[in-house]
């Protein structure tokens, strides 16, 4: 079985520092990950070569879209894939958070889930995965786990 690959496409490179914290958690789960830059207002036609380029390519993929502001960039992935899109927009506090309703409310037919968190945004793409994939669902169980034991472990702190 091809390994599951997570493209994680941002629309700057001030984006960066959110995507590694995604990358990180794909990472903690066995996912291999393309770092790309690309955007949906200033270079669609580059955007469109990349998604093509991984279109083109057989293994199993997610793709988690970075934009922040006005996030064209994650319904553009969607209508241009066929693979499912998660929207990760960066954290602002330039509008107050606002700007994430461009994330909410997307066209008919254009379905990008939308996570705020990184790990969580990786934490779903590695469920799809294990949905087939038995090693990267087992890394799911394992980190929900780890999750549970450290509640566990700071109740028994406070006792």
């Amino acid at each position: 079985m091809s390994k599951p690959l997570v493209v994680i496409l941002m629309g700057s490179k001030a984006d960066m520092e959110h995507c590694k914290k995604i990358a990180e958690a794909c990472a903690s789960f066995g996912l291999e990950t393309a770092l790309r830059i690309g955007s949906a207002h200033k270079t669609p036609e580059h955007a469109l070569s990349i998604l093509k380029e991984y279109e083109a390519d057989d293994r199993p993929k997610v793709y988690i879209t970075v934009a922040g502001r006005s996030n064209a960039l994650s319904g553009f992935t969607d209508g241009s894939v066929s693979a499912p899109v998660i929207a990760c927009p960066p954290a602002s506090d330039a509008f107050g958070g606002t700007d994430v309703y461009s994330s909410l409310r997307m066209p008919s037919g254009i379905a990008p889930a939308l996570v705020l968190e990184p790990f969580n945004a990786a934490l779903l793409a590695a469920k799809i995965f294990g949905v087939e994939n038995a090693e990267v669902r087992n890394q799911v169980r394992a980190s929900q786990k780890r999750a549970a034991e450290k509640i566990l472990e700071d109740d028994a702190s406070v006792r």
